[in-house]
C-alpha cells in the first residue's frame, strides 16, 4: 500500500505546478490488466480491471522540435490489489480523418508489484508465487502506449487504448515479465 500511495504522489505532483490554463484533457477509463499479446506466458497471473486516469497538457514550446508532443501525468489502480502504477510521459497525436486520430506515447511509470522470488532462485517454494505474480525486477519502468481517439464534438471524446510496461533491461536487469493492458477511456476537453 506505501507504494501504491508513492505511484499517485508521483503521477499527481507534476500537475500540481501547473497552471490551469496548460491543463488540456481529463482522461478515465477501464483496462483490463494483464493482457495476452505477443508472449502470453504470464498473461494468466494478475487479473482484476484497472481503473485509471489522466491529465494532459498541453505541449510547451521547447517540444516543437519532437512533433510537439503533450506531456502527462497518470494513475492506474488495479481493483483486485495486484499491481498498480502511475508516472508521467509524452503523447504524440496524429489525426488522419474528420473526428479520428492515432496517438503514441512513451513514459516512465513506478509500480507496487513484486520486483523479484521470495526465495532462492531455484527453490520449489517459489513456484506457487511464481504461478500467480508477475515480477518486474526494478521499481522503474518504461511505459509506452498506442490509442485510437474519436472526437464527439468539441469537449468529449472516446479512446481505446493499449499499454505496456516493461523496464527492458535498461531501467533493470534481471526479471524483466512486463505488463499489457488494454482497455477504453471517456475524454474530456477544458478549453477551446
Amino acid at each position: 500500500m506505501r507504494h501504491l500511495a508513492t505511484c499517485l504522489a508521483l503521477s499527481v505532483l507534476p500537475a500540481m505546478g501547473a497552471s490551469a490554463g496548460v491543463v488540456k484533457e481529463v482522461r478515465f477509463g477501464v483496462t483490463d490488466h494483464n493482457i495476452c499479446v505477443a508472449n502470453c506466458d504470464n498473461a494468466n497471473k494478475e487479473t482484476g480491471p484497472d481503473v485509471n486516469g489522466e491529465i494532459v497538457f498541453a505541449s510547451p514550446d521547447v517540444l516543437d522540435i519532437v512533433w510537439s508532443p503533450r506531456p502527462y501525468v497518470m494513475a492506474s489502480v488495479n481493483t483486485a490489489g495486484n499491481t498498480s502504477f502511475g508516472g508521467a510521459g509524452l503523447y504524440w497525436n496524429w489525426s488522419f480523418a474528420e473526428g479520428w486520430s492515432l496517438e503514441q506515447g512513451v513514459g516512465y511509470v513506478i509500480h507496487d508489484g513484486e520486483l523479484n522470488f521470495p526465495f532462492p532462485q531455484g527453490d520449489p517454494r517459489n513456484d506457487p508465487v511464481s504461478a500467480e505474480t508477475v515480477f518486474f525486477g526494478s521499481r522503474d519502468l518504461f511505459r509506452t502506449s498506442l490509442a485510437l481517439n474519436r472526437d464527439f464534438g468539441e469537449k468529449w471524446g472516446a479512446q481505446l487504448m493499449y499499454e505496456h510496461l516493461s523496464h527492458g533491461q535498461i531501467l533493470g536487469s534481471g526479471r524483466n515479465q512486463g505488463l499489457d493492458n488494454a482497455g477504453v477511456r471517456v475524454i474530456y476537453r477544458l478549453g477551446g
